[in-house]
Order: structure tokens, then sequence, then C-alpha cells
């Protein structure tokens, strides 16, 4: 490196550590009401789902749809708020966490290991299965991998499956109509 291009990498090494704090995004200023709006979409979308949902009461396994909401709304071109990763993720999710329960309560009941435990080892199966086939089927969605342990460390039945498999096509659904008018924020 020549000593011009030492020095202007020391300006601007320099430059960059005494700028002042940045407390907002750059985009911010010119699409502040894309902000405002969006934000507001993930709020009235999880809102709604949680109107429809309301009889659900593990709310642990709904709090996976805020997750949701954010990459869905903030990221709406992106592919991985396009409805085979939001959708297919929650199916892989609640697939292998409804299967890993079934299996930590098969092995409390035989009295291999006692419930908590049981409930140790296959929330942490489950989240790394999760991840895994959701890598291999091409439906990578994080707050699914979240999903699948929410449904090993709590109770569920029929009836919370539906409320969140509804609560994420709600979601995914709201965000395909509304995505010609929306654009990714980070």
């Amino acid at each position: 490196m020549s000593g011009t291009d030492e020095t202007s990498a020391r300006t601007e090494t320099s430059q960059n550590h005494n700028a002042a704090p940045r407390y907002c995004d750059d985009k911010f200023r010119t699409h502040w009401v894309r902000y405002v709006g969006q934000s507001l979409m993930a709020a009235i979308s999880v809102l709604v789902v949680l109107l429809i949902l309301d009889s659900v009461k593990q709310t642990v396994l709904i709090a996976s749809l805020g997750a949701s909401a954010f990459l869905a709304c903030t990221l709406p071109c992106s592919q991985y708020s396009r409805p085979r990763y939001l959708i297919g993720g929650y199916l892989v999710g609640m697939v292998v966490g409804g299967t890993s329960f079934l299996l930590a309560s098969w092995l409390a009941e035989t009295a291999m290991l006692d419930m908590h435990q049981a409930q140790i080892v296959f929330g942490a199966l489950a989240t790394g299965m999760a991840m895994f086939l959701m890598v291999v089927t091409d439906t990578e969605h994080p707050p699914a991998a979240s999903l699948a342990l929410g449904f090993v460390l709590n109770e569920w039945d029929a009836l919370t499956v539906l409320a969140v498999l509804s609560g994420i096509v709600a979601l995914t659904s709201i965000k395909e109509v509304l995505k010609p008018r929306l654009m990714d924020l980070l």
C-alpha cells in the first residue's frame, strides 16, 4: 500500500469513528409513510389473527406470528417472506414440534425420562431438526424453528394447530395482497 493509500484509509477510518451516531435509517426520511404503513400493517395483521384465534390459550405458540409479521412486513420482497417460506416453514415447525412432543410424552409415560427432562431433550432436538428440514426443503423461516420448540414445551391440541396454521396463512395472504404497495425496509 502506498503512503497516499494508507493516509486516505486512515482518514476514512477516523471519519467513520468520529461520525455522529445514526438513530434513523437513511431511507426513513424519504419513505416514512411506507415505514409507518408497513408497521401498522404488521400490527393490524397480528390483531386480526389474534381476534380470530381468541379461543387459543397457548399464546406462546402463536407468538412466533409476531416475528413472522416482522419479516413479512419489513422484507416483503425477500424470498424469505414468500408463501413457500412462511407457510412451508410453519408446516415443518408444527410437524417436527408435534412429533417431538409426542415422542417426549411417550418416553415420559414409559418412565425412561420424566416429562421435564424429555421436553428439554426433545425441545433442543426439535429446534435442530426443524432447522435441518427447513434448509433441506428450502422453506427456511426462523420463527418456525421457535414454533417447533414451543410445540414441545407447551401443551397443545388440534385447535392450536388449526389456529397457528390459520394465522400464518392469513398473514401471508394479507402480505401477498398488499405486496405491490410494499417495499423492503431493511
